[in-house]
């Protein structure tokens, strides 16, 4: 394992921020911890990276612990949080070389890191601008590199494309599709389901300090019932009858989406119960824009496990 915890708590005053927390990921994986702004994301990642003592628990990275051997942890470690932590005043080039002179890399070695690590984070366009006038992307992209000067073998990312536009989003995950190729392991924090999706080999869900599931994307997917069938209506005045009509055919209950025109209904059937559910809507001349078989989304399983939507902050000092 690349990071273990065992019983991690985090007490700010009366506040409980982190409640009694468990991980183990695995080496070279991606580990997304999912949650809403508030949920005790950044407070465990600040213990696990030593800036902040536990008040209980053990942790360990990289096969030392965090407490006892905090400097070797942070040799081993590269850690990204929300903010970009790269110096304004200086250009792409001068940022990266300055970082891995405080690595002790030395002059030489630290200009080649950079270098690399300009052209893989495409930035080499732009490596004698100043770091003030970067876009929001080309930014976070700058400060990931810086992340990666010394060459981490685990890697931290606090909610790393908060604030960026879907272009600069994909461009970044790009970028860490091909460090988890190379081996670093990965533990990101993030409140998009979709990033959690498109990234993690785990995902855990964390709300008011606890984490309340865990697991792929497909298996938490699976804890609320599987798939649905979802038949839009061209003519919401037949939605009684569509509803009669896909209840009998998959003999579950069928519900009626009237947002969207649409009868949903959950199922265990497969291909088959929409083979059955069209049938029936055929024979009783019911017409449908669509008709379709789909998976739970996250977002569903994150509302069905906590009550709330991913994105609904919760109060919690963090």
């Amino acid at each position: 394992m690349a990071i273990e915890a065992t019983g991690l708590v985090k007490r700010f005053g009366d506040m409980t921020a982190v409640a009694g927390v468990d991980l183990a990921v695995k080496a070279g994986s991606v580990t997304a911890v999912l949650g809403p702004n508030g949920a005790g994301k950044t407070t465990m990642v600040r213990m696990l990276t030593t800036l902040s003592q536990p008040d209980t628990g053990t942790i360990t990275v990289a096969g030392f612990d965090v407490v006892a051997d905090p400097t070797e942890v942070r040799r081993r470690i590269g850690y990204a949080a929300q903010d970009a932590t790269v110096d304004e005043l200086l250009t792409g080039r001068e940022n990266l070389i300055m970082i891995g002179e405080l690595h002790h890399l030395g002059r030489v070695r630290a200009k080649e890191r950079a270098a690399v690590l300009l052209t893989q984070f495409s930035l080499d366009d732009a490596a004698e601008r100043v770091v003030g006038k970067y876009s929001g992307g080309m930014r976070r992209r700058l400060d990931l590199a810086a992340t990666l000067v010394a060459t981490p073998e685990v890697l931290f990312l606090d909610e790393p494309t908060t604030g960026l536009d879907p272009r600069a989003r994909n461009e970044l995950w790009e970028v860490l599709d091909t460090l988890v190729d190379s081996g670093v392991t990965i533990l990101l924090t993030t409140q998009y389901l979709e990033e959690a999706e498109r990234l993690a080999d785990h995902i855990l869900v964390v709300d008011h300090g606890r984490i309340i599931a865990s697991g792929s994307a497909r298996e938490l997917k699976r804890r609320i019932g599987g798939e649905q069938i979802r038949a839009v209506l061209r003519d919401r005045s037949r939605a009684d009858d569509a509803l009669r009509l896909i209840s009998e055919a998959t003999g579950g209950e069928a519900a009626f989406d009237a947002d969207a025109d649409a009868v949903v209904v959950a199922t265990a059937g497969g291909a088959a119960a929409v083979a059955a559910v069209a049938g029936a809507l055929a024979e009783a001349g019911i017409e449908v824009d669509e008709l379709a078989l789909r998976a739970a989304t996250l977002d569903e399983v994150f509302l069905e496990l906590t009550g709330h939507s991913a994105d609904a902050a919760i109060e919690e000092p963090v």
